[in-house]
């Protein structure tokens, strides 16, 4: 399908919004505004090399990160809560977006990192596209929650390069109570299936950075090692052995946790290693640790 059909395809889902699993149905093009707060122009927080992702994206010139507003889950525990419920940040046009990813290369860094990008895609997908016939090289990371409508991954195919996703919940009730994602667990596991059929395996450059592939993070939270257990479980038997997975143990009660005894405190180390070793017994052998 050439980009420009993709484009027009991606750009209707806006007229009944259904470019996540909420398919909220409201008329974006007209102003309409559903669960994520997204209207007809992207939002952006910041733009900048970053230096605290994983060290395959990061590598010594940073990664291109550009942090949008506003997000398709609402979790309690958010630590960018500012951005993704308070929504901070100022609407661009995707020409302006296409100019920030230029800049980004230009600055040196190794990739575009677009963090939370699901609910902008038709005009993060028309950015891309500009970027890249006005000469953009390094590769698009779509960093993600991993709750995603299966269909627009699909169109996604040969525009992004690297995967992030987050692989947060294995169970429903979860989801549900600490992120307001109902069906979380089977629809993040069939987005991964999709991203991995797309790109594979991570592939290194000469650096040792990444230029493509998929690399979950799976983030720990506490009273929840056990989803942390089933989502490695499904990466070993279902995705592949060699897939990198990063083991986050950032999470922090902040937001609302506090109001959530269950959640209201740290990982433990001995927790932490616990997990790194259960993945390790399943095969798994290309960790993050971080």
């Amino acid at each position: 399908m050439l980009a420009r059909e993709v484009l027009q395809e991606l750009s209707e889902c806006l007229k009944s919004c259904s470019l996540c699993p909420r398919r909220c149905g409201v008329d974006r093009t007209k102003g309409e505004r559903g669960f994520c707060g997204g209207g007809m122009l992207p939002r952006v927080a910041s733009f900048h090399p970053h230096f605290g992702e994983e060290e395959i994206l990061s590598g010594y010139r940073g990664s291109g990160t550009i942090f949008f507003s506003g997000c398709n889950m609402a979790c309690v525990y958010c630590q960018n809560y500012t951005i993704s419920h308070f929504r901070e940040g100022v609407e661009v046009t995707p020409l302006a977006l296409a100019a920030m990813m230029q800049s980004l290369e230009r600055q040196g860094c190794h990739n575009i990192n677009l963090v939370t990008p699901t609910h902008f895609v038709p005009q993060i997908f028309e950015a891309v596209d500009r970027a890249r016939q006005e000469g953009l090289r390094i590769p698009i990371v779509y960093n993600t929650s991993g709750y995603e409508d299966l269909g627009v991954l699909r169109l996604l195919r040969g525009l992004v390069d690297i995967y992030l996703p987050d692989m947060r919940y294995a169970r429903e009730e979860s989801a549900v109570r600490y992120s307001q994602a109902p069906r979380y667990p089977e629809v993040c596991r069939e987005a991964i299936r999709e991203m991995f059929l797309q790109v594979g395996n991570v592939v290194l450059d000469e650096e040792g950075v990444a230029r493509r592939g998929l690399i979950v993070r799976i983030l720990i939270i506490p009273s929840l090692e056990e989803e942390a257990k089933e989502n490695l479980r499904f990466l070993a038997t279902e995705i592949s052995r060699d897939v990198f997975v990063t083991l986050l143990r950032q999470y922090r009660p902040l937001y609302r946790a506090q109001g959530f005894p269950e959640i209201a405190h740290l990982v433990s180390d001995r927790t932490y290693r616990e997990i790194l070793e259960y993945g390790r017994s399943l095969g798994l052998h290309n960790f993050i640790l971080q």
